[in-house]
């Protein structure tokens, strides 16, 4: 990933019963290479690259969408393959929204969204990755995390819930877990939904002004605002050390919702083609089959 904008190098990712191959993506600019330092200060959260407005990715945002309804549909027919991916980001980053406006019109039989908020009792009586590993796709679908297993080197850093010798360990851990995942013919893509803090104040002050959004709004809200620094450096740690060729972190900048929509959504239908699901073959002799009255 590039720090400044330019082109980063082309990495790679690996499935199930593939070679690895080049990076699919049309954004490597944002992929987190392997052992790549990513520090969130200095990567701009507010880059449209020559995009200007809204209207200027309306038309590439629909073809994007309708490559990722095609895809989709025949990764769920062929049945041996799955995709997992995963949203992150401050409060306010805008995972709700991507979730709507990149996957709209995807057939919901084939895809399921998993939010993750604080812990059951029986799940935290498991390990941390147990209710994580019960929402992975199972072939066929696409899964997505909204929120994930990444909490448990996030949030449980920044208010001290475990010793940090845990949830240092947990970077090694949670990459064992999405290796064993592409093994098994899921294919890991990471996102993180790269805001500013003065754009952060500006979503939540539009949550308090509009009576139809103030139920996102809660006074917890301006508590975890307060470990914006704390949070910046438990993401950065987390996106260099766990970004790798079988699942790759990508910062997309999301200042501006059109433009991060657009980037995850190219994202992911880039990387969809690249596993290239196909349709079973038809049962033999239809040719002959008459239906009859």
């Amino acid at each position: 990933m590039s720090k400044n904008g330019g082109k980063g190098h082309e990495g790679s990712f690996r499935t199930a019963e593939k070679p690895v191959v080049e990076d699919p993506s049309g954004y490597p600019r944002y992929r987190v290479e392997p052992g790549e330092r990513v520090s969130l200060a200095t990567i701009d959260p507010g880059e449209t690259e020559h995009y200007r407005k809204k209207k200027d990715v309306a038309k590439e945002l629909e073809r994007q969408r309708r490559r990722i309804q095609g895809l989709q549909a025949r990764l769920y027919a062929e049945n041996e393959r799955g995709l997992l991916i995963v949203l992150q980001a401050m409060d306010t980053g805008g995972k709700d929204g991507t979730i709507k406006h990149v996957f709209s019109g995807v057939n919901p039989q084939g895809c399921r969204v998993s939010s993750f908020k604080t812990p059951s009792a029986e799940e935290s009586n498991h390990d941390f990755l147990w209710r994580y590993h019960k929402s992975v796709p199972a072939r066929g679908r696409i899964g997505i995390f909204n929120r994930s297993h990444y909490e448990d080197v996030l949030v449980v850093r920044v208010k001290g819930l475990v010793p940090e010798e845990t949830w240092r360990e947990r970077y090694r851990q949670i990459n064992a877990f999405e290796r064993n995942l592409s093994l098994d013919g899921i294919t890991v893509l990471k996102f993180f939904l790269h805001i500013s803090k003065d754009e952060q104040k500006r979503r939540l002050q539009s949550r308090l002004d509009n009576p139809d959004k103030r139920w996102k709004f809660s006074s917890a809200d301006i508590k975890e605002r307060a470990f914006w620094n704390d949070y910046q450096a438990a993401f950065d740690d987390a996106l260099t050390n766990c970004s790798t060729e079988h699942a790759p972190w990508y910062v997309v900048p999301a200042n501006k919702k059109w433009y991060r929509n657009l980037v995850v959504a190219r994202t992911i239908a880039d990387t969809l083609a690249a596993i290239d699901p196909q349709f079973p073959p038809a049962e033999e002799g239809l040719e002959k089959v008459e239906i009859p009255d």
